[in-house]
């Protein structure tokens, strides 16, 4: 782990995505943080030693979701797949497919495996399954803001976490996606999907993949904007119920309410026709029992 001191900085962005907004004042105390995101070797020794279940392996309860196809209730999780046409890039469904029998060990599918990916950060994390690991470790997960101000890794005012330039020299910085969103993958950056951690250049802090590869959970819940002035990040929020904008639902099923939490740093699928979240400021609202291909997480551990 890294260690973060204390300080004061300008989080979120008013250039970008309206829940970035707007920047504001936040102090933060001293922090130990994960160098890399939780990878599949250190998860496997979570599993060895416990036991656990993730919740991609369990299949849904329909108590939990009324009005659920039965043939849907069946373990698995949301897998990218490029699509051969595009209609429209409002509609993810074109290219996220929910997969029976994806999970951490099975990443595309229940006929895909983690061999030789062991240094990959491990995905299909539901946001119970990081707590799990976290609370193994004896770590927590980061408040949205600790995760903010590690990534920016010392530097105020700029784009991305290495400075204002996409890339440096012609190099890329991050594991993000080249090339138009979702049909074409350039992979100029040398990955197709993820890659093993610390690939790519460390930021100011020392800590590698804060932006790309995948995406990382917090424990704030999501709210649709920066909403205070100044605020103080040495907790995580409590009330996981606290407000419509805490929580998602399907129009279609709205009795089906799922709390969000806030997803940070972008991943190997973000790309400048789409999604430019490869930031620090950006972040991204995640229901809890969502788990997908391109997200992971890391841990920190607060200095008493």
């Amino acid at each position: 782990m890294v260690r973060i001191e204390r300080g004061i900085f300008q989080m979120g962005s008013n250039n970008h995505y309206p829940e970035e907004a707007p920047v504001h004042p936040v102090a933060v105390d001293s922090f130990f943080i994960d160098e890399t995101p939780v990878t599949n070797r250190q998860f496997q020794a979570f599993v060895d030693a416990t036991g656990y279940i993730t919740f991609a392996e369990l299949a849904p309860d329909l108590a939990e979701y009324p009005g659920a196809l039965p043939e849907m209730l069946q373990a698995g999780s949301l897998v990218f797949r490029p699509p051969v046409r595009v209609l429209s890039l409002q509609d993810w469904g074109q290219w996220w497919s929910f997969c029976f029998g994806a999970n951490w060990r099975h990443p595309l599918g229940p006929d895909s495996s983690t061999d030789g990916q062991e240094d990959h950060p491990v995905v299909h994390i539901a946001h119970c399954d990081a707590e799990a690991y976290a609370k193994w470790a004896g770590k927590s997960l980061p408040t949205e803001a600790e995760w903010e101000f590690a990534a920016r890794g010392g530097l105020e005012g700029v784009e991305f976490a290495w400075g204002d330039e996409f890339t440096l020299g012609g190099h890329h910085m991050a594991n993000t996606w080249q090339g138009e969103f979702p049909h074409q993958n350039l992979t100029l950056d040398g990955y197709e999907r993820t890659s093993p951690v610390g690939s790519f250049p460390p930021n100011g802090y020392g800590l590698y993949d804060m932006i790309g590869n995948v995406w990382e959970w917090t424990g704030d819940f999501y709210r649709p904007k920066h909403d205070a002035p100044t605020q103080k990040a040495c907790c995580i929020p409590e009330n996981p119920r606290g407000g419509p904008e805490r929580e998602s639902y399907d129009p279609c099923q709205p009795e089906i309410r799922v709390p969000r939490k806030v997803l940070k740093g972008g991943s190997h699928l973000c790309a400048a026709n789409y999604c430019q979240r490869y930031r620090p400021a950006a972040r991204y609202a995640q229901p809890i029992d969502t788990s997908t291909n391109h997200v992971g997480f890391r841990c920190v551990v607060r200095v008493q």
